[in-house]
């Protein structure tokens, strides 16, 4: 079965690549079970799915990944955002709080994470997220970020 990683490589099951994954199933099927968990929680403690994907389309232009734009792009399309959550989405800067304090803290963890501090969750705080909804906040930018790359590693790895 071909996950959302192998779609994002760009992977078939004919690909020696594919297989390769397969060497550690406990990888492959943890990496999807985490992209349901940040996308698609049994509970999403107040952040919906159409927020969660924005992010997700958000990261992965970050990140400059066209094939997980497109992704992200179809599933939100689907979806039927409000215009608000298109321009997140885009990358747009002028927000309502409280998305304007996550899309700071979105691109910031994505394009310098090592510029992240504890005041930048006091913000999220101060701008109405919770303990829960920051944890999921962070939860989805690690595993995006973390998509990304490994789906690059593996595009990489395959033109060789």
């Amino acid at each position: 079965m071909i996950d959302a990683i192998d779609k994002a490589a760009g992977l078939s099951q004919e690909d020696a690549l594919f297989h390769a994954r397969r060497f550690r199933p406990e990888f492959v099927a943890g990496a999807e079970q985490c992209r349901l968990s940040v996308l698609e929680p049994a509970n999403d403690h107040g952040l919906a799915s159409d927020l969660r994907i924005a992010l997700a389309h958000r990261i992965a232009a970050l990140n400059e990944d066209q094939a997980l734009i497109a992704e992200y792009g179809a599933q939100l399309t689907a979806l039927s955002p409000t215009e608000t959550l298109q321009a997140l989405a885009a990358g747009t800067q002028d927000l309502p709080e409280p998305l304007a304090t996550v899309a700071r803290h979105v691109d910031l963890v994505t394009v310098t994470p090592d510029q992240a501090a504890a005041d930048d969750i006091k913000r999220l705080e101060q701008a109405g997220l919770n303990n829960a909804q920051i944890v999921a906040l962070s939860e989805l930018i690690a595993f995006v970020n973390f998509q990304t790359r490994v789906a690059a590693g593996l595009r990489l790895m395959r033109s060789a």
